[in-house]
């Protein structure tokens, strides 16, 4: 073992791959593309390193073409999820006390093995079984999880370095210790980013953890637990429990050995693990640590001196990227009067240009949307705004699952700012606008704060910088990611950590050290050199 006091590498965002005609990397994806849709896996638990068949399947299909098969997944039930804890409890006994810089390198070698080998299959595997655009995978599957295997590395370097200081006679040192027990991580579809950080940031702090991913990315959940492996992550420290919600999840709550949740989804999920932790309080080893990111309802909003160029442009990436599907998509805006005739003809135009299809046909900026569950609450909101009074749908609007789950870009304008979709996360493509006055700019910024109970993400666009400190400062609670003149999507690793508060969750931050911070428990020592040997003062002299 070295006993250098070690730096890490430098991390640097990776860089994101155009895909241009010709490209290597263009080449490279469309092979792994079509020689996936020609396999269909049996995708296995994995457990304390072995896999695990459980006979309870489902299968994995192109929300594109739903019909499409492929792979089909096992099924965690009670049984598996004991098995899980069991094997987590072995494996801590080793992964906790392993050298810091051990475990650092196997997540600088997962990041390689992302950013060159395994590129094109983690892609891959997000655009079919998650309806990503080559693109759109590109900055998520790829680029993103390799930026927080490297960055969290690095902060984990910083985070042990953060000690106090010593007066004469002593030394004053703080041990980062790992949490006993396992930590559950509960990963969404729409990144598999997030997918693979959930799961590996506590584990990279020495824990150990169960990983339940979303039913409808089981697929790059599964090849991202092939890199780990390859990567060298000894077995138990993660395990991978696809499955039902509460046939995972009840379990898992009801271990005494939780330690920690580490979640991405809806608020509703979260408030209901949050309410049974709380029942279960006296049950646990130690109090469980809680961080959960849950969803927005992010906004764009235009002051009267906003570039309407580039306002629409934020509008329609910001709201239309990925079918809508982040949490930090643009679904409301607030347009003032005097820029709604440019910014409404700047709206039609572009999205008339947008290519909708199928993620293997590379000119696509959009393909479908999740699965039918999704679908039919997006036709259900378009078609309750169609039938409003208050509601105009100036663009797009058109839904068919007949082959795939397609929603049209669609663009509602209201004269409600309190209508529905002003109001609830949809998580499509839709976004509602609502156009004020000029002149009651303020009324609106409050409007902005105080309409929706979530904080994840807001823009504002002004060319008057005293313009853009006022709408600032107006709605500084009213997004944990904050934009000026820029669309609300699109945080990057080591540059904008990411959270929000209020219902959008814990707001610890993905991609940075204070995120790490909830997965140790300290440990302050005193070390006296020369012990006081008598018990006076000498003021009692």
């Amino acid at each position: 073992m070295s006993n250098g006091i070690l730096n890490v590498p430098m991390p640097l965002n990776e860089p994101v791959l155009d895909y241009a005609p010709g490209s290597p990397e263009r080449a490279a994806i469309e092979l792994r593309l079509a020689k996936m849709l020609e396999e269909c896996p049996e995708i296995p638990l994995i457990i304390g390193g072995k896999e695990v068949l459980t006979g309870r399947t489902a299968k994995a299909v192109c929300p594109h073409d739903h019909g499409h098969v492929l792979a089909t997944f096992h099924q965690a039930g009670a049984d598996e999820v004991q098995q899980a804890v069991e094997a987590s409890q072995q494996a801590w006994q080793e992964w906790s006390e392993m050298a810091w810089q051990d475990r650092a390198a196997v997540f600088l070698k997962a990041a390689d093995l992302l950013a060159g080998p395994w590129r094109a299959t983690l892609n891959a595997a997000t655009m079919l079984n998650q309806s990503k655009t080559v693109y759109q995978a590109e900055i998520d599957s790829a680029c993103e999880l390799i930026d927080f295997w490297r960055f969290n590395v690095a902060y984990m370097r910083q985070l042990y370095g953060e000690q106090p200081t010593s007066s004469a006679g002593l030394w004053n040192y703080v041990e980062y210790r790992p949490l006993e027990g396992f930590v559950f991580a509960i990963t969404p579809f729409n990144f598999t980013a997030i997918a693979g950080n959930l799961p590996t940031a506590p584990a990279m702090m020495g824990n150990v953890a169960l990983w339940k991913p979303a039913s409808t990315a089981v697929l790059s959940g599964y090849y991202i637990m092939k890199i780990l492996e390859e990567a060298g992550l000894p077995a138990g420290v993660i395990n991978f429990i696809p499955g039902r919600g509460a046939e995972v999840g009840d379990p898992v709550l009801a271990s005494p050995e939780l330690a920690g949740i580490h979640f991405t989804g809806s608020t509703r999920t979260f408030h209901s693990m949050w309410e049974t932790i709380g029942s279960n309080i006296k049950t646990y080893t130690s109090y469980p640590r809680i961080v959960g990111e849950t969803g927005g309802k992010d906004f764009v909003f235009a002051h009267p001196t906003a570039d309407v160029e580039a306002l629409v442009v934020a509008l329609v990436r910001g709201a239309f990227e990925y079918q809508g599907q982040k949490c930090s998509a643009a679904s409301r805006g607030y347009i003032p009067r005097s820029l709604w005739p440019q910014v409404r003809s700047g709206l039609e135009a572009m999205i008339d240009r947008i290519d909708m299809g199928p993620v293997t046909d590379l000119k696509n900026f959009m393909a479908a949307v999740i699965d039918g569950n999704s679908f039919r609450k997006l036709k259900a909101a378009i078609d309750g705004a169609r039938q409003a009074s208050s509601c105009e749908i100036v663009a797009g609007g058109g839904c068919d699952d007949s082959v795939g789950y397609f929603i049209e870009p669609t663009v509602i304008v209201t004269t409600d700012a309190h209508y529905e979709t002003m109001k609830e996360e949809l998580f499509g493509p839709v976004l509602t606008l609502f156009v004020y006055e000029d002149e009651d700019l303020d009324a609106t910024l409050e409007l902005c704060d105080t309409t929706s109970d979530y904080a994840l993400t807001g823009a504002i666009f002004a060319r008057d910088r005293q313009a853009l400190v006022h709408m600032s400062k107006a709605l500084r609670h009213a997004a944990g990611n904050f934009y000026l003149n820029d669309k609300p999507t699109g945080a990057v690793v080591g540059q904008q950590p990411f959270g929000g508060g209020r219902a959008s969750g814990t707001n610890d931050k993905a991609g940075s050290v204070w995120n790490l911070l909830r997965w140790v428990s300290q440990r302050s020592l005193k070390e006296t050199f020369v012990p006081d040997e008598d018990f006076v003062y000498p003021h009692m002299q």
